[in-house]
């Protein structure tokens, strides 16, 4: 997630650039809203994927069906930050210098994060979620034996043939 940082910095950078406005202490107000807006984005992609692993979809099947189901609520998320401070990058009349490069950064940040983040995190995903579980296959496939599940009262199953450790009421799993 935090690897969707630099894609909201390069659309921000790139928006002052273009207006030749400076970098100012309103403009870096705008850089830490975007970066919110940013990080949102990309908790509820990888959220979802994360969830998609956990009910037993494939790497793949997780990262792909993630992706095209949580298109509309990151559209969505930036795109009513990004309508909401168009009328502050068009205004001229007093106070617009310090409103105009806020507006001007999230939403230059908005438009390279949204689409980096729907191109690029899922892609990233894949690959940083494919060396951390060893390609993806599962240890059978890969040659390696699988651990044995011990069962206890209370647990249940968890969507990928494993069980789910029963919770204690302070929240904590049960050993």
């Amino acid at each position: 997630i935090i690897l969707n940082l630099p894609f909201a910095l390069i659309g921000g950078v790139v928006a002052l650039w273009l207006t030749k406005e400076y970098l100012s202490v309103p403009a870096s107000v705008g850089f830490i809203n975007l970066f919110g807006v940013a990080v949102l984005n990309g908790i509820v992609l990888v959220s979802y994927m994360n969830k998609l692993r956990e009910d037993g979809h494939s790497l793949e099947e997780a990262v792909t069906s993630g992706a095209l189901l949580r298109l509309r609520p990151v559209l969505m998320t930036a795109l009513v930050a990004l309508l909401g401070l168009v009328p502050l990058a068009f205004a001229n009349g007093i106070g617009s210098e310090v409103q105009r490069p806020l507006a001007i950064v999230v939403i230059g940040g908005l438009v390279s994060s949204t689409l980096l983040t729907l191109i690029m995190l899922p892609v990233l995903y894949q690959w940083l979620e494919g060396r951390a579980t060893g390609g993806g296959a599962p240890s059978e496939l890969r040659g390696g034996s699988v651990p044995a599940v011990h069962s206890a009262a209370g647990d249940t199953p968890h969507g990928n043939g494993e069980l789910r450790p029963a919770r204690r009421p302070d929240g904590m799993p049960s050993t």
